[in-house]
């Protein structure tokens, strides 16, 4: 049997470019709605231990299965010894082949490759970012002036840090926080 899998990072992202891809060619089809960077992915773990001898475990890019050329590689020498191929739909390698498995070590490689390029360049934007005054990640909670305004108050003795959090809706640590960041920043400018 040929034992499709595919998986979308996120509950929000649309498996169907996969299901359109692999529904032609597959008996079967699991779908997983989680990162290949969880360290559990229990649809995964299902369909790889009900393969049997002679089934063919199907994905339609390597990383939607694979994190890593080690991953992808050691579940290949784990699967084989079972009887076990695997195919890349969209590139048609099929592992049951000489040829394919070679094809097969190469894209490992060349995945693990183009996510490290990825991840080096998605760095060096947000570094370009900061350098040029970009603030990179989510908006403070509380603004500029409302930390102000806790720190004098706390500062006047009118309020504790706690009642200030919880006026502003935020964990005293994240009060605490900011201030110190306000005065930092004060800091450098005088």
């Amino acid at each position: 049997m040929k034992i499709g899998y595919l998986r979308v990072s996120t509950k929000d992202q649309c498996e169907d470019r996969q299901v359109d891809a692999l529904k032609p060619i597959c008996d079967e089809l699991h779908i997983e709605k989680l990162s290949a960077l969880a360290p559990v992915r229990p649809v995964y773990e299902t369909v790889i231990s009900r393969l049997k001898p002679g089934d063919t475990f199907v994905i339609l890019d390597l990383d939607r299965a694979y994190r890593s050329a080690n991953d992808a590689l050691n579940e290949l020498e784990r699967l084989h010894a079972r009887g076990i191929d695997i195919q890349i739909a969209n590139l048609n390698v099929d592992t049951s082949t000489p040829f394919g498995k070679v094809i097969y070590t190469i894209i490992s490689a060349l995945a693990e490759f183009e996510r490290a390029m990825l991840s080096d360049r998605t760095k060096q934007g947000l570094e370009a970012a900061r350098k040029r005054g970009k603030r990179i990640g989510r908006p403070p909670k509380v603004s500029d002036r409302q930390i102000r305004s806790a720190q004098q108050r706390l500062e006047n003795g009118e309020a504790s840090i706690d009642e200030l959090a919880a006026l502003h809706g935020v964990h005293p640590w994240t009060l605490r926080r900011r201030i110190g960041e306000l005065e930092d920043h004060s800091g450098l400018e005088h």
